[in-house]
């Protein structure tokens, strides 16, 4: 059945060139694709209990890791998922994952989701990395609206989300299953046009 809206996205829009890198405004930041050599990083990450415990998926193997970002290749030139190694510009150590998820491009919608590595929380990355991320997908991808869901016992990332430009737009309850049983969850957006 054809579509009646004209997509918001053409399909192929963002696979026909290769998944970009985005520096950060101050330069201090760089979003990259992931690449093979950062599995030992990647599989790392996931033994921190932060992580394990706000993510409902863990690498557990340097196989998995390899294959996570194998499929993340693959889900960039499928136009469901995009993933990026948040990394310093001057020397490239990462300090943790920024990534668009469920991506609709018939809508111009897709989720946003990040983690940090435990030596640069606090240290403004999350925020950094998110509005980078969102001012690629909204400005320059031609996304009209991304959205964030997070724990409400999760504190720290709804701070992110608000520091990056995301408004609380409410709570959806008893929406996500976790290892410790389920949780309300915040759900924070961004509209181009938003400030």
């Amino acid at each position: 059945m054809p579509l009646a809206i004209t997509p918001a996205l053409t399909a192929g829009s963002l696979s026909v060139a290769p998944q970009p890198s985005l520096p950060s405004p101050g330069g201090e930041l760089l979003l990259r694709p992931w690449e093979p050599a950062d599995a030992p990083v990647l599989q790392a990450a996931y033994q921190d209990q932060e992580i394990r415990r706000w993510h409902m998926r863990h690498v557990t193997s340097p196989a998995e890791a390899r294959e996570w970002i194998a499929a993340a290749h693959r889900s960039w030139r499928q136009e469901r998922d995009a993933q990026w190694a948040i990394a310093r510009a001057d020397g490239g150590e990462i300090l943790g994952r920024a990534g668009l998820r469920r991506m609709d491009l018939d809508h111009g919608e897709a989720e946003c989701a990040y983690w940090v590595l435990p030596h640069a929380r606090g240290t403004g990355v999350a925020p950094r990395a998110l509005a980078t991320l969102a001012a690629w997908a909204l400005d320059e991808a031609g996304f009209h609206r991304l959205e964030l869901a997070h724990s409400t016992a999760n504190e720290p990332s709804c701070r992110v989300a608000a520091k990056s430009g995301f408004l609380l737009e409410g709570t959806r309850r008893s929406a996500h299953l976790q290892q410790d049983g389920w949780h309300d969850m915040h759900l924070h957006a961004r509209v181009q046009g938003d400030a």
